[in-house]
């Protein structure tokens, strides 16, 4: 075999071991370590390869907590942390910058904080410099009707204690929200609300609203107030139209009541006259019954016949036009 090829296949195989020696034990994290004053052993490196545990994350964190002084922040507890699924870089980062602005953080409630879903490095960030949020126009009425849209703007502080299970800048939102719809409507006018814009953020800051969140109000400022539509107008423009439309209604049923009593009235005096009939019609035979049992004589009744062809007559004659009845009576000149 040529030597040559030898040494060659040698050297690759030597770089192959080294290549897995330096994966699974990082001798380079570990040097940096032990200068920076982090006492870790390359066993303990290695079997955090082992339990799935990059080392890359774990000791740069254990560095910049050992060089910020906190002495109580272990590897056991970054490597339980990270294996529970939190962020230990952000962790650490929230404890170095607490540490640094005297604010009680501890490990514990730090982890906590990571675990349940807050970023607990911005909320430090946010608890040494107040955050800003704005609202979204809020529309409120007077009580003179005028509709005003109002905007603030809410300086927040990040509540440490209250981050696990405190409400977020939904709540916050919301509650403001409701404070600047309280404060327009108990004023009188609009424009004691347009003079003194101030009023609702001290009437919204009275009320505590920050009760039970993550976040402290500190102030509430009104940035911006624009003057709506005059919604009293438009509520009685609607109330008159509703009660023209019932007004309506109840003619329509009067009238439709009217009409029906007339038609009833139609069918009563049309039952009437078919009794009329009906009894009129039982008198010839009436006559005729009379004149068959002998209580009724011819001349009686030739003299009925004449007074009825003279009720016949005048009937008619009554029924006759006044100019006719001038005509008849007055003769034409020649």
């Amino acid at each position: 075999m040529d030597p040559m090829f030898l040494y060659v296949v040698i050297g690759v195989a030597g770089i192959i071991c080294l290549s897995i020696f330096f994966h699974f034990v990082p001798f380079f994290l570990w040097l940096s370590a032990h200068v920076s004053g982090v006492h870790i052993s390359l066993i303990q490196l290695f079997l955090m390869r082992i339990r799935n545990v990059p080392p890359n994350i774990i000791i740069p964190s254990l560095i910049e907590a050992h060089k910020a002084g906190l002495d109580n922040v272990t590897r056991d507890n970054l490597e339980a942390h990270y294996m529970t699924g939190g962020h230990v870089e952000r962790v650490v980062h929230a404890l170095v910058s607490a540490s640094k602005a005297n604010i009680d953080l501890s490990f514990e409630k730090a982890t906590a904080i990571d675990l349940a879903g807050r970023n607990v490095f911005e909320a430090v960030q946010t608890s040494v410099n107040p955050k800003v949020i704005d609202t979204p126009p809020v529309a409120a009425v007077a009580k003179n009707g005028i509709q005003l849209i109002a905007k603030a703007r809410v300086t927040v502080r990040a509540n440490i204690q209250q981050l696990v299970g405190g409400a977020g800048e939904d709540t916050i939102l919301a509650r403001v929200g409701e404070g600047i719809v309280s404060s327009i409507g108990s004023a009188e006018t609009h424009e004691e609300v347009l003079e003194n814009p101030d009023s609702i953020s001290k009437l919204v800051l009275r009320k505590g609203l920050d009760a039970g969140t993550a976040f402290e109000i500190l102030s509430i400022d009104i940035a911006d107030i624009d003057v709506g539509k005059n919604i009293g107008a438009t509520l009685q423009i609607d109330q008159a139209n509703a009660d023209k439309n019932i007004a309506q209604a109840k003619a329509e049923e009067r009238r439709a009541m009217a009409v029906a009593l007339e038609q009833e009235n139609k069918a009563k005096a049309q039952e009437a006259r078919a009794q009329v009939i009906l009894a009129e019609a039982e008198v010839p035979k009436a006559l005729a019954q009379a004149l068959r049992d002998g209580n009724m004589g011819f001349m009686d009744y030739y003299k009925l016949q004449q007074v009825k062809a003279d009720t016949v007559m005048r009937d008619n004659i009554g029924k006759l036009n006044l100019d006719n009845v001038k005509e008849i009576v007055t003769p034409k000149e020649d």
